[in-house]
């Protein structure tokens, strides 16, 4: 019995999308593309050599994680930035945190507990500002400050929760990387160390509550 190939072109396109997809991400969240400022596909496929097919669906995973919106009759632009916007944003993610965590306290296993801890150890040995990365935090530390976070969430066991925690998480970094200036009052490092404590000790009240006044006081540093 004869066999069809798979598309030779299809891991190809794959590839090149997934590479247009990192550029751009890269690109927005490194400030090289401004709040307002338009995507134009044609543009883009002419800077990066692809095609606009490649280009588009690239564009279209940006839309989904909050990186790009599309509007109607005029492409793709990046989100333009408001307090409005961010309040928004921190509203939505004071609302729904706090509940998640008090699921994974209360469903998370010892694995759980293992990644919440070694997240941990990471993050707080992990440099929140370096030489070259200007007033923002370092590339290095804000994905250890993701992975902090959503390894405390993960023991909700959650997949649907946990989707809409990565997208208003990628909307929040990005109002965090335009809002540069540090904020040396601020004890980051004994809020985070708070959350694994309570989370570890199953308490899910402190541990709710802890993170509730963690994300206000974000929201109030980026106003």
């Amino acid at each position: 019995m004869t066999q069809t190939a798979p598309h030779p072109t299809l891991p190809a396109k794959q590839m090149l999308s997934e590479q247009v997809h990192t550029h751009l991400r890269d690109a927005i969240m490194g400030g090289r593309h401004a709040p307002g400022d338009a995507l134009k596909p044609q543009d883009l496929a002419k800077e990066q050599g692809v095609s606009l097919a490649v280009v588009r669906e690239a564009l279209v995973r940006l839309v989904g994680e909050g990186l790009a919106d599309r509007l109607p009759n005029r492409g793709f632009a990046v989100p333009a930035v408001s307090d409005h916007r961010w309040q928004e944003i921190a509203e939505a993610r004071r609302t729904m945190e706090p509940v998640v965590l008090r699921m994974a306290v209360e469903r998370g296993d010892v694995d759980w507990e293992a990644r919440v801890r070694a997240a941990h150890h990471r993050l707080a040995r992990t440099p929140a500002y370096v030489p070259g990365e200007g007033e923002h935090y370092s590339a290095a530390w804000s994905e250890a400050h993701r992975v902090f976070h959503r390894t405390l969430l993960e023991g909700c066991g959650n997949r649907v929760l946990l989707e809409t925690f990565d997208r208003t998480w990628t909307a929040s970094e990005l109002a965090r990387r335009w809002a540069a200036g540090r904020h040396p009052d601020r004890d980051h490092a004994g809020e985070h160390r708070r959350l694994e404590e309570a989370a570890l000790a199953r308490d899910a009240d402190t541990a709710a509550e802890v993170l509730a006044g963690h994300l206000a006081l974000t929201a109030a540093g980026l106003t």
